[in-house]
This record gives C-alpha cells, structure tokens and sequence, in this order.
C-alpha cells in the first residue's frame, strides 16, 4: 500500500467511523426521553434529585451503577421498600439499622416532610428507568450484611417445577424482593419479621383475639398478608407506621395467583 493510499484510507476510516459515532450518538439521545421515562419527570423529581445532591447521597450510595459503593444501591430501592418504609426510614433511620447490631450506620439526613417525599418520588423516577439490564450485576439491598441473616444470593431460577422449589424462586426474585425485607433465619429481623417459623406463628396470629383479618388456616393468613398487609399489622416498631405495613402494596400487580400459591407453598415449609 502506498502513502498515498494509506493516507486516504486513514481519512476515509475515520470519516467513516465518525459518522457512526455521531449517528449512534443522535439515535440515542432520540431515545433518551422513552428510556427515561421522562414525561414522569415532575417537580418534586426535579427537586427530590437537588436534595439528593444537596446531601451528598451520592458518597455513599449508588444510582445506576455511579456512586461510592460503600452503602446499598438504590437504583431499585422504591421497588423493594415501598414509600411508606422509605418515608419512615428517613425520618429517623437509627429505629431500623444500629452500627452495634447490624453494622452499619446512616446518619440522620434531617430533612423535613417534603424534602422526604420529593427524595422518594426522585428514586422512584430513577426505578422505572429501562437501563436495558446495566449494570449487569446490579447491588440489591438485601440482608447478607446483617450478622446471621445467611441469605445469599438471589436465585436465578427454579430447580423443578416443585410448587416449593417454584416459591423459593419467587421469594428469591428481584421483584417483589421478598428476600431484601424478610430473613429466613430464626431470630433475624429484617425491615420485616423473619420467616423461620412463620407457618406455626401464623397458626397463633389466627387464634389471637386480636386478630380481625378473615384467614382460617395459616394458608390463607399468608395469602392475605402478602395481598393485603394492613389488614393485620404484626407488632413490631419497624414493621409499620400510622397504620400502614411497610410490605409493598402491589404485589398482586407484581404477582400471579399461581405465583402466590407457590410463594406460600414455599413459606409454609419455613418451620
């Protein structure tokens, strides 16, 4: 090859590639606003993400991958938690984690009612963004930094078609992230009560003459407090707040019938 041919081969390539990059770049900002969600961009996200800012969140936790990694990922976290544990935990996060007991230690970021719920409604923007599966091994706030939880890693998938081993599979599942809130260890807690026992406990909420929900049979009580949490809220100062479990309100939406039989199938062998 000649210079003269090497040269123009030089400039024809990179003429080439650059146009690639500048239509690449193009056809994903066109995109940017779909991905994003952006029509769900309102005030409070606008000024729940200046308070974010403001405090600094960003030192410790991470969105989307970018942060310090030195506290739990929150890209999800709205998915997980729910806004009435976010709302309770950040008005006072010492009632739900203690440096002694769990660990770890988030100092009191003293916002006021608003600034909560614009941080809330800023996250729960982030959440419903399609980041098409990046990071590929996203952080989930789970319990395996609590002494004892031995929870492990979610499971990637059913063994069988076992109505037990399906369950286990959901309870494992990113969502709803039955696992980030409830331990299966005994004597763990969680943001929720642990499960180890809960198909004996359940027998003993029914027979209370406290309880007014409708379930007859430890069964049933399961399926009702996973489709309706506050039907019964279970003592506990971080199990719930004003009258409304921290359990996610969604999950029928999150869930099929059939995975909700599993997931008490699976539940009931936790004794």
């Amino acid at each position: 090859m000649t210079k003269r041919q090497t040269r123009l081969f030089f400039i024809v390539g990179t003429g080439l590639f650059a146009l690639i990059f500048i239509a690449m770049t193009v056809d994903s900002h066109r995109q940017f606003p779909t991905l994003t969600n952006a029509h769900l961009i309102t005030e409070d996200v606008t000024e729940g993400k200046h308070v974010w800012h403001r405090k600094n969140c960003i030192n410790c936790h991470t969105l989307l991958g970018e942060g310090a990694y030195f506290a739990p990922d929150l890209t999800k976290i709205t998915e997980l938690r729910g806004e009435a544990y976010l709302t309770a935990f950040l008005q006072d996060p010492s009632l739900f984690y203690s440096d002694e007991v769990h660990r770890r230690l988030m100092p009191n970021p003293e916002l006021n009612d608003t600034e909560i719920a614009q941080v809330i409604a800023f996250l729960d923007w982030v959440s419903k963004i399609d980041n098409q599966g990046w990071p590929p091994r996203p952080i989930l706030v789970t319990g395996s930094a609590i002494p004892g939880a031995a929870m492990g890693q979610p499971a990637t998938g059913a063994a069988s078609d076992n109505p037990v081993a399906l369950g286990q599979e959901v309870f494992h599942r990113p969502s709803p992230g039955c696992f980030a809130c409830h331990s299966t260890a005994p004597g763990v807690t969680m943001v929720g009560p642990t499960m180890a026992g809960i198909g004996a406990r359940a027998e003993a909420v029914i027979a209370a003459p406290d309880y007014t929900g409708s379930a007859t049979d430890p069964e049933s009580y399961l399926r009702e407090s996973i489709l309706q949490p506050n039907t019964y809220l279970v003592p506990g100062p971080t199990f719930s707040a004003g009258g409304v479990s921290f359990m996610l309100a969604n999950t029928e939406e999150l869930l099929s019938p059939e995975e909700i039989d599993h997931l008490v199938a699976y539940l009931m062998t936790l004794r």
